[in-house]
């Protein structure tokens, strides 16, 4: 027995809602995969904060047809889809799915969807490369730190260099004292 027209507007609903808190859309065809390798691939992902979700490509034109930002995922939908809708760290997700697609050897990449675009398998992967918010925050505060650290160093350094210039001084003018001296003693 089919599905009822509530149920399937539920299902629409829940992807627009999944596709509302996700950063990137990955469309991959799933044919020949079994239970267990659906099952081991969602596990792979889970901890990037991605979802793998296996839903008639119909329901996902509905869903996307009217958010321009998904809207051209419209051109992956054909065949057995699964869809990776990536919420979180997308570079994590992308290799999670390729360590996978290694594994496996079933899985075929169709095409990806970010801020209204799409995107082939090495777009996708270039993105996957990028390092994540976390790094690029640390990287940051890294130079912050170096520039500030630099700057410590320096002002120590300016009462440090004045005080063995201040030093200095007395010792200088002893060395100018006997010079001034010894060139008296020469001229008389």
């Amino acid at each position: 027995m089919g599905r009822t027209l509530d149920e399937k507007k539920t299902i629409v609903a829940e992807l627009k809602q999944t596709l509302s808190e996700s950063q990137l859309a990955v469309v991959i065809d799933y044919q020949g995969l079994s239970v267990a390798e659906i099952t081991d691939l969602r596990n792979r992902l889970r901890p990037s904060g991605t979802i793998c979700k296996v839903t008639k490509n119909t329901f996902m034109r509905l869903a996307v047809e009217e958010d321009e930002n998904w809207q051209p995922m419209t051109e992956f939908l054909s065949g057995t889809s699964a869809f990776l809708l990536v919420k979180d760290d997308v570079g994590s997700a992308i290799r999670a799915y390729q360590e996978f697609k290694k594994t496996a050897k079933k899985t075929e990449f169709r095409g990806g969807v970010m801020q209204g675009q799409a995107l082939n398998e090495e777009q996708v992967k270039a993105i996957a490369d990028l390092p994540s918010k976390e790094e690029l925050i640390a990287q940051v505060a890294g130079a912050i730190n170096s520039i500030a650290t630099k700057l410590a160093v320096g002002i120590n350094e300016v009462p440090a260099s004045l005080g063995r210039s201040i030093n200095e001084v007395p010792a200088s003018l002893g060395r100018c004292i006997q010079g001034i001296a010894a060139k008296e003693e020469g001229n008389s």
